[in-house]
């Protein structure tokens, strides 16, 4: 029986915070009063580094700025913000783990707290589908963002719940798995590590790193 294969995003499968430098890009692209935008932006990332984060509170305000936007200007952005924030930092490291796991017959699913608009079209750049991939979604009516977070954010325990929801999901076609096997860079995701069969703390975090010690786990280094 194959495995189920788990990849945070940022800072493991990529040399970057994908959140955070989306609104960099904003910010540089003019589309925001640079000051107060850079100022919160950089105080939720700290909050996120900090573990005290407010999921819902953040998600809200990357998804105003969202809301004031036609969905056609929104994926120009985003196509440019892709080309030249994320695929040059794209870890070679991630690509072969992934490509690993392939050959093995396992299932890799790409498992952020960072928003969908900006995680389903990286995931795909590692060549995982929307159906593969766990985002914090945000809720979008009409073809338009609203500003407003769609259902638990996928952060922390977050990830648990809408994990076992894939899970089920994947159960119901008649697709079991040996074992699952996490990797992230993160102390936000101990409750993911620690759910899962096999943990690989990748370029962790201090808090991380001496959790991963203290639990004999595995640590790798993927940094570019």
């Amino acid at each position: 029986m194959a495995n189920l294969a788990l990849f945070d995003l940022d800072m493991t499968l990529i040399n970057v915070d994908s959140d955070h430098s989306w609104g960099q890009y904003i910010v540089k692209k003019g589309l925001v009063d640079p000051k107060a935008y850079a100022d919160a932006n950089d105080k939720f990332y700290q909050d996120y580094i900090a573990g005290t984060l407010d999921a819902v509170a953040y998600n809200e305000f990357v998804a105003a700025f969202l809301s004031t936007q036609s969905m056609t200007d929104l994926e120009a952005y985003r196509d440019e913000y892709l080309k030249t924030w994320i695929r040059p930092n794209m870890r070679p490291k991630a690509i072969e783990q992934i490509a690993y796991h392939r050959t093995q017959g396992d299932t890799v699913v790409v498992i952020s707290a960072t928003n969908d608009f900006v995680v389903v079209p990286i995931a795909k750049l590692f060549e995982v589908d929307d159906e593969h991939t766990l985002a914090t979604r945000l809720e979008v009516v009409d073809d338009v963002y609203t500003g407003k977070v769609a259902d638990k954010p996928n952060f922390k325990d977050g990830k648990i719940y809408h994990l076992k929801n894939l899970i089920n999901r994947f159960e119901s076609q008649g697709i079991k798995f040996d074992k699952l096997i996490a990797y992230s860079d993160s102390k936000n995701d101990i409750p993911l590590l620690s759910h899962a069969d096999e943990a690989i703390c990748v370029t962790p975090d201090d808090t991380l790193r001496a959790y991963a010690k203290e639990q004999g786990w595995q640590v790798v280094d993927w940094a570019m």
